[in-house]
This record gives C-alpha cells, sequence and structure tokens, in this order.
C-alpha cells in the first residue's frame, strides 16, 4: 500500500538506502583496525614508556661534572686561586641566599616546587623541532637541566632527549625539590668559565655566593639562558639585552610574592666587576699555592690523590695586606731596578714572613712568576745559610753552659780572639788544622762574643762552635726548627758553625720566630680549615714545644739587637721598632741573607744567584750596580720596609727579657761606648756603601784586597780560599742545586 501511495518512491528510496549499508559495511572493517591499532599503540607507547621508566638507570655523574677546582683562600677570606681543571666549587643550598635561589627559580621554573620533573609539551615541541630539522631546543624544567647539565651531555639529539626523560622523572620521584636545585646551582654554567653559583659569584662580583645581595643573584640567574650574551663587561653593547633580562627576572619574583615591589623598585643594575682571564697559578699565586700544597700534603692532612680530585676550599694563612707589602718591598728595594743581563738577570729573592704567637706564615714571597720560575725560592734548600747560623751556635752555648777551652762559661762579654786565619783549637790544646777567614782578611784583635756578632767575626765563631761541639750545635738548630733531613746538616762538623747547611727562608724563619717567642718553638703553619663540600676535614694544631730555655733566647735576642742597632744589620733600623737579626753571605756571593724578628715577627729574606738557563748557582757580585750583595744590604733593607709596613698601626712592643748587650768594639779591641748610627756612604770597618757586611763565610767568600793595597780590590773578584770546611771534614757547599730546577730564559 506504501508503494501505491508514493509510487515510486519506494523503489527510489530502496534504491538509495541499499547502497548506504553497504558504504557502513564496508567501513566498519576500518574503523576496527584503526580503533584496535591506536589502542595496541597506546599499548605499546605505555608499555615502552614503562620499559623505558624501568631499564633507564640513573647513571653515575659525568666526570667533568662532578669535577670541581680546589678553592685556596687568603686569611681574610678572599680568594687567592682556584685551582683545577673545572672551577667549580659546591655549596649546599643553604649556603645560597634565599633571594638568589628565588632569583634563579624565576628566571629558569617558576613552578619548580609545585610542577612535575619534566615538561610534555616542551618535549614534544623540542623532538618535533628536531625532526622536522628545525633548531635546537632544550628541555625547559630545572631538573631537566639539572640532568643535562649533571649525568647527559649538551648534544640536541632525540636519544638523549629521551634519556632526559626518563631520568628526570625517576630522578624525581628519587630525589627532593632541594636536592635538584642544589644540584642544578652548582652544575650550571655562569660564563666567565665558572661552573655553578659560588665560582661565578668570585668570577662576577668577587664574593662567596652566600654574600650576595638580591639584584647581583637576579642578575647571575639573567645570565643562565645566554651567558656569554649578557656578560656587560665583556660585551658592553650587550648591556641593554642583560638589564631587560634581569628586570624579567626580578618582575618573575614580584609576582611570585617573593619579592616586595618597593624593594625591587629601589633596586639598581649590580655591574658586575672586570673579567681579567689569566693563568690560575701566574705571579706569586703559584708559589703559594704549591706551598700550601705541600704543606697538607706533607702533614697527611690531604693525599695527594684527594686533593688531585679536587673540591676542597682551604683557608690559608697568608694575609694579603702583608703578601702585598712583602712583594712591594722586595720590587722597589730591588727587583725593579735591575736590568735583563747578566748578573742583573741571576737575581732571585725569597722570603718567609712568621708570626710568633702562632706560628702562622703570614706572607711568603717564592718569585716573580710561578709560570716563568717554578722553583718557589722561600721554600728552596739548595743554597748555604751562611752567617744566620750563628745565633743557633750562640744558643747552644747558653742552653748547655759552654765552656772556653780555658773553662769559662760562654756569655756576651767572652773574649776570643777574632785574627782572620786563626787556626781553631780543641778542646785538648791541640791545633785543628783549620783556619777560618774573615771578610778582606780583617784582623778584629781580641773581641767579646757580643762584639764578634755585631761584625760576624768568623774566626770567633768558628772557635767558639768548636768549644760547644758541633753535636751540641746540630741538636740545637733542629729543636729551633731547622729540618734534621736540611742539606749539608747532617755531614757538617766544624763548619756547621758558619752556615754550610742550606735551609730554605721559611726553616730559618722557624728557628729565628722560636728566639723572638723566648725559646718556645711553634711549627709554621700554612693552613687554618680545610672542608669539602661542607664538612670539615680535620686539620692538626701546630707542634710546639720547648726548644731552649727563656734565659738562653733572650741571651740571643740581646746580642741580635746590637746587630740591628751599631753592627752590621744597621739598615733594619728603618722597620721603626724593637728588632733583632743576622745578616748571612754565602761563598762566592751566591747567596745574601737577613734574618730578623720583632717581638711579634720573624722575617727571614735571601737573595740569590741562579743562571735561567742551567740552573746553577750563581756568584751576585756587580749585580744591581753592587761589586757585592751582602745580607747587610738589600735583604736587609727588604726586611726593615716589609716590617714596618706589616706592622703599620699597631702599637710598639718591646722585647721581655732581652736586655741590649755590652756595645761593640773597634777593630783593635777598644770599646766604643756611644757609637752612633752608620753615616750615608760608609760603614763601621770601612767598606762600601751598601755593602753590608764586614763578613766572609766559610772558605773566606769575600773579595780581598789587593797585595799591598789599602782597599779592596777594583778588579774581578778572584774565586774563594778553599777548602770551607776544617780537614778531614767532607765539603757540604752545593755545586748549583744538585738536582738544578730549570727556569725559562726571561721572556720565554
Amino acid at each position: 500500500m506504501g508503494v501505491d501511495r508514493w509510487p515510486g518512491w519506494p523503489a527510489k528510496s530502496a534504491g538509495a538506502r541499499r547502497p548506504r549499508r553497504r558504504g557502513l559495511r564496508r567501513l566498519l572493517p576500518t574503523w576496527r583496525v584503526l580503533l584496535g591499532g591506536l589502542m595496541g599503540a597506546t599499548v605499546l607507547g605505555l608499555g615502552a614508556l614503562v620499559a623505558g621508566y624501568l631499564l633507564v638507570e640513573i647513571p653515575e655523574p659525568k666526570s667533568a661534572a662532578a669535577a670541581q677546582a680546589n678553592v685556596y683562600l687568603y686569611a681574610d677570606g678572599s680568594q687567592l686561586a682556584a685551582v683545577g681543571e673545572v672551577n667549580r666549587a659546591n655549596v649546599s643550598l643553604d649556603q645560597v641566599p634565599e633571594p638568589v635561589r628565588h632569583a634563579v627559580l624565576a628566571a629558569e621554573d617558576r613552578d619548580f616546587y609545585d610542577s612535575s620533573a619534566v615538561d610534555l609539551s616542551a618535549m614534544v615541541r623540542a623532538g618535533w623541532n628536531m625532526l622536522r630539522g628545525g633548531g635546537r631546543q632544550s628541555g625547559s624544567t630545572i631538573t631537566q637541566q639539572f640532568v643535562k647539565n649533571y649525568y647527559l651531555d649538551q648534544r640536541q639529539t632525540v636519544t638523549r632527549k629521551v634519556k632526559e626523560l626518563f631520568i628526570a622523572v625517576k630522578l624525581g620521584r628519587e630525589t627532593s625539590k632541594e636536592e635538584i636545585l642544589q644540584g642544578y646551582l652548582n652544575t650550571s654554567y655562569f660564563g666567565r668559565n665558572a661552573y655553578g653559583v659560588q665560582a661565578a659569584a668570585q668570577a662576577y662580583y668577587g664574593k662567596d655566593a652566600a654574600r650576595l645581595d638580591v639584584a647581583e643573584g637576579a642578575y647571575l640567574a639573567a645570565l643562565l639562558q645566554a651567558p656569554s650574551a649578557y656578560d656587560v663587561v665583556a660585551d658592553p653593547g650587550s648591556a641593554g639585552r642583560a638589564v631587560a633580562r634581569w628586570e624579567y627576572v626580578l618582575d618573575g619574583m614580584v609576582s611570585q610574592g617573593w619579592l616586595d615591589a618597593s624593594e625591587r623598585a629601589g633596586l639598581e643594575f649590580p655591574w658586575p666587576g672586570p673579567y681579567e682571564p689569566s693563568d690560575l697559578l701566574s705571579g706569586e699565586r703559584g708559589y703559594l699555592v704549591e706551598a700550601v700544597k705541600g704543606h697538607l700534603t706533607g702533614r697527611g692532612i690531604v693525599g695527594e690523590d684527594e686533593l688531585a680530585a679536587g673540591g676542597y676550599r682551604i683557608t690559608t694563612t697568608i694575609d694579603p695586606v702583608r703578601q702585598e707589602a712583602l712583594t712591594r718591598a722586595v720590587g722597589e728595594q730591588l727587583l725593579d731596578g735591575l736590568g735583563t743581563e747578566p748578573p742583573d738577570a741571576f737575581v732571585r729573592v725569597g722570603a718567609t714572613s712568621v708570626e710568633v704567637a702562632t706560628g702562622e706564615v703570614v706572607a711568603m714571597y717564592g718569585g716573580r712568576d710561578y709560570t716563568e720560575q717554578f722553583v718557589n725560592n722561600a721554600t728552596r734548600r739548595d743554597y748555604q745559610a751562611a752567617s744566620t747560623f750563628k745565633p743557633i751556635v750562640y744558643a747552644a752555648a747558653l742552653e748547655h753552659a759552654a765552656l772556653t777551652v780555658d773553662g769559662e762559661r760562654i756569655g756576651p762579654t767572652t773574649v776570643y780572639e777574632g785574627d782572620s786565619g786563626r787556626e781553631v783549637v780543641n778542646r785538648d790544646g791541640t791545633g785543628s788544622g783549620w783556619s777560618p777567614q774573615n771578610e778582606g782578611g780583617k784582623d778584629f784583635g781580641t773581641v767579646t762574643v757580643a762584639e764578634a756578632m755585631d761584625q760576624s767575626v768568623n774566626a770567633v765563631f768558628a772557635q767558639l762552635g768548636q768549644d760547644v761541639g758541633a753535636d751540641r750545635v746540630r741538636e740545637t738548630a733542629v729543636a729551633l726548627g731547622i729540618p734534621q733531613d736540611v742539606p749539608g746538616l747532617a755531614e757538617a762538623r766544624g763548619s756547621i758553625s758558619l752556615g754550610t747547611a742550606t735551609p730554605s727562608t721559611l726553616d730559618v724563619a722557624q728557628v729565628y720566630a722560636a728566639l723572638a717567642g723566648r725559646g718556645t718553638y711553634r711549627e709554621a703553619v700554612l693552613v687554618r680549615e680545610v672542608s669539602r663540600d661542607g664538612e670539615p676535614v680535620p686539620v692538626p694544631g701546630a707542634v710546639e714545644r720547648r726548644a731552649v730555655s727563656p734565659e738562653a733566647a733572650d741571651g740571643v735576642t740581646a746580642v741580635l739587637r746590637g746587630v740591628v742597632e751599631r753592627g752590621t744589620g744597621t739598615a733594619a733600623r728603618s722597620a721603626g721598632r724593637p728588632a733583632a737579626g743576622k745578616t748571612g753571605t754565602a761563598e762566592e756571593d751566591r747567596a745574601a741573607w737577613f734574618a730578623g724578628f720583632t717581638p711579634e715577627l720573624a722575617t727571614v729574606v735571601a737573595v740569590f744567584g741562579q743562571d735561567s738557563e742551567s740552573g746553577e748557582q750563581q756568584s751576585l757580585y756587580g749585580a744591581a750596580g753592587q761589586e757585592r750583595i751582602s745580607g747587610g744590604g738589600f735583604p736587609a733593607r727588604i726586611w726593615g720596609q716589609y716590617t714596618a709596613a706589616a706592622l703599620e698601626g699597631r702599637p710598639v712592643v718591646g722585647f721581655e727579657g732581652a736586655a741590649e748587650p755590652v756595645p761593640p768594639a773597634t777593630p783593635d779591641g777598644e770599646r766604643d761606648p756611644e757609637p752612633g748610627p752608620v753615616p750615608e756612604g760608609e760603614r763601621e770597618d770601612g767598606g762600601r756603601a751598601g755593602s753590608g757586611e764586614p763578613e766572609a763565610e766559610p772558605g773566606g767568600s769575600a773579595v780581598p784586597s789587593a797585595p799591598g793595597s789599602a782597599g779592596p780590590s777594583t778588579g774581578p773578584p778572584p774565586a774563594d780560599p778553599s777548602p770551607s770546611a776544617p780537614p778531614g771534614e767532607p765539603s757540604v757547599v752545593p755545586s748549583g742545586t744538585g738536582e738544578p730546577e730549570r727556569e725559562p730564559a726571561p721572556g720565554r
């Protein structure tokens, strides 16, 4: 009926509907396939994610990311040097001010504490972009960036991105946000070869991260995006971009409630300091660092392998003000006026200054530049100590209540024959066969021990040492601070009294500090504190012991005050302080010393002669325009200028228990009760201006007068008489350095 009512409709309708049913039937299998494929892919994808999560382990950190520099600090906490393959010094999160942490979050990941470890949308964009051959994309969360910095590399590949994803997810589940943020702050690159916020704080502002303020922290945070693009000092043209990025960071801190808007409005852009790329150990720093390293390893505080691994924070005893004063004195008194040709080119200076009360080394001069000369002149042990050893001989005499051959107890007024070439007499009165010379063959006649110390009379101290005994002298030297293994100490017999052993300026400074400390030896120390990753490393206290009695030390000090007041060390009076000291000049003028002290400070200065090419010791005759370089000249002048600066502003302190010694005698033995200061241009012995002291060390190293002449020879200085040691005693005079340590020629 329906067909009759709508003619033709059923047929048309049926014809139209039948094809549609057939199309749906055809399409259903396709949809099923697609849906099944999609579900299968989802399952496979989820399986892959699960498998990836299970299979990808958090790896060991890459070596460069874990590596740190060893940071060496001056005594005041300022940085001396950061030494290592990577300029990094890890700090704990609580050592980074909270505003600095917030600045980093505002710059890099404002939702760090509330979001997951990965940003999937950023990962998809990065992956798609790389697949299309587009520009590089990186993970956007701090967790992802930390993973890249610490565990992976900087390559922008799909494989690396996938690893980054799985490690970040796993790390986010197994590690606290605080640990991740701490790791990120310690591994991120800030430019200027600075890895981590601590190195960056030093590189840009010369301070520790703990002292950064809000504005400085915001600038360092701004650098993280593109350090080279925002360093306003290296690239002044980047100032506009850098300030805009800095303001973006601050605005982000305000929006997150981390910074008050009024405080933000008052902040000014914190211009960083200059960037001075240089060798880490150039100049004096290398000598100081190497001396500190030797102190750490030599005393077992840190092993060599451990120190090489890095990460140590080492606070030294070096006072930057006194260090600068010592360097300035060396330059102004000697080095700045030297030429570049021999003998000026042979001149080397070493010096060590020790605080008497603590044993701390407050200043040390090792040379002009460690990158040009690797030998530390302050710690080297290859030059004779010369007459700086004579106070040790006298200390041994006082400590052991030694007697002369005639049975008289030795003291400052004990009389000896001071004629040059006088044969030393054995205890039994027989001749020893050893007849040491005074400088220039000068005869002093009958003199007291105090007078002989003033004028450094070799003949007297050779006999005095014989009276005391070489073993007692050696024992006293070791007790006062000369190490037993110093070359020339063990084998020396009679010549020990004239300083043929070769201690360093550091060794001798320990001795003179012990004398200043009234006989108490305190081990010289170079390190106050050591830590690694915030954990303190035990630093043993300095060894302290009684070396000689207070009476013996005071007796030596009293005599040495006369050396400065009226003897060979008068140039040291420029310190303007009560001072005691002793000059010394080694054989063939190869070394000149001044070792002196005030009640507070003991300092030893030495000038050495060495060939830059061969490393061999050289005579200093003619250097700096002087016929001779002696201990009373440049070394004493350097000592005086440095000591005045080092103690500037501090109250003048007198010596306790050390009275003035008896006044000296003239060469004919008559007392001069008021000798007065030495006039400019002459010496009490009639010597040349600036030549310092009338002494000859073992063998008679002085330039002798020509036969029949009244004055010193003006020709080339002759070779020193030999032998320097008593008959039968092995020579301990080093020829060169033993194992010469070569230095590059000037200009290399």
